[in-house]
C-alpha cells in the first residue's frame, strides 16, 4: 500500500467515526467498502476488520452518549442480547458463502438502509411512555445481529428506526442505544469470524484510533444538525457506494475482456 493510499484510508476512518457518533450507525457500511475498494483487503478479512473497528468505536462513543443521558439500557440490552445470537449465526454462515455474494449482500443492505433513512418519519423528542414490545425487539435483534455477522454491517441504520418505532424512545436516545447494540453484536460477530487471525492489525489499529476520535466529534454534533438533512445526505451516499460495490462485483464475475 502506497503512502497516499494509506493517508486516504485513514482520513476516511474519521468519517466512519463521525457517522457512528452522530447517527448511531453507518460504520460497517462504510468501513468494508473502504477496506476492500481502497486498501485492497480481501472481503472476508475486511468484514472481520470492520466488526473490530465498529465494535471498539461504538463502545467508546457509547460512553459519551451515556454521559448525556441518551442511552436506554434495558431496551438496548434486550436488543443486543438477541443480536449476539444472530451475529454468531451470521458469522458462521458468512464463512460458507463466496466473497462476491457477501459483497452483493452488503450492497443490498446499503440500499435497504438508504430507503429506511429516506422513509423514516420525524418523531417527537419526548418519551411517549409506551412499554417496548419485547418479542418484536427480540426478533428484530436476531435479524439485525445475523446481518452484522454475515456482511460486517452493524445495522445501525436499521436499529435506530426500530428503536424509535418499537420502543417509543426519542431519536437522540435511539442513536445512543443503537451504539450499545452495535458494540455487543459486532464484537460477538467478530468472535465467530474465520478471518479473525488474518486481520491486518498494522492498518486496522490506527484506523480504529482515528475512528474513535471521529466518534467524539459525532457525539458532540448529535442533535445540532437537522435530522432531515442528515438522512437525505447519507442516504444518497449509501446509494452511490452500493452502486459502486455492485458494479465492481458484477465486473469481477463477468469481466468485459
Amino acid at each position: 500500500m502506497t503512502p497516499a493510499v494509506l493517508i486516504a484510508v485513514l482520513a476516511l476512518a474519521l468519517v466512519v467515526g463521525i457517522s457512528l457518533g452522530l447517527l448511531g450507525g453507518g460504520g460497517s457500511i462504510l468501513t468494508v467498502p473502504i477496506l476492500t475498494g481502497i486498501a485492497d483487503v480481501e472481503p472476508r478479512v475486511a468484514i472481520a476488520s470492520s466488526l473490530f473497528v465498529v465494535g471498539a468505536t461504538s463502545a467508546v462513543s457509547l460512553v459519551q452518549h451515556a454521559r448525556g443521558g441518551r442511552v436506554r439500557w434495558r431496551v438496548g440490552l434486550i436488543f443486543g442480547a438477541a443480536g449476539i445470537i444472530g451475529a454468531l449465526g451470521g458469522g458462521l454462515l458468512g464463512g460458507l458463502l463466496p466473497p462476491a455474494v457477501l459483497m452483493l449482500l452488503l450492497a443490498a443492505t446499503m440500499v435497504a438502509a438508504a430507503i429506511a433513512m429516506l422513509r423514516r418519519r420525524k418523531r417527537d423528542d419526548a418519551d411517549d411512555g409506551a412499554a417496548p414490545h419485547v418479542l418484536r425487539i427480540l426478533l428484530l435483534g436476531v435479524g439485525v445481529g445475523m446481518l452484522a455477522g454475515l456482511v460486517g454491517a452493524g445495522g445501525g441504520f436499521l436499529i435506530v428506526p426500530a428503536l424509535i418505532v418499537l420502543a417509543g424512545i426519542p431519536a437522540a436516545a435511539a442513536i445512543g442505544t443503537s451504539l450499545l447494540v452495535i458494540a455487543m453484536q459486532s464484537l460477538a460477530g467478530l468472535a465467530a469470524q474465520p478471518a479473525f487471525f488474518d486481520i491486518p492489525w498494522a492498518l486496522v489499529l490506527p484506523f480504529t484510533g482515528i475512528a474513535i476520535g471521529g466518534s467524539f466529534l459525532g457525539s458532540a454534533l448529535t442533535g445540532r444538525i437537522p435530522d432531515r438533512a442528515l438522512r437525505r445526505g447519507f442516504a444518497i451516499l449509501l446509494l452511490i457506494v452500493a452502486a459502486a460495490i455492485a458494479v465492481q462485483q458484477v465486473l469481477r464475475l463477468f469481466p468485459l475482456a
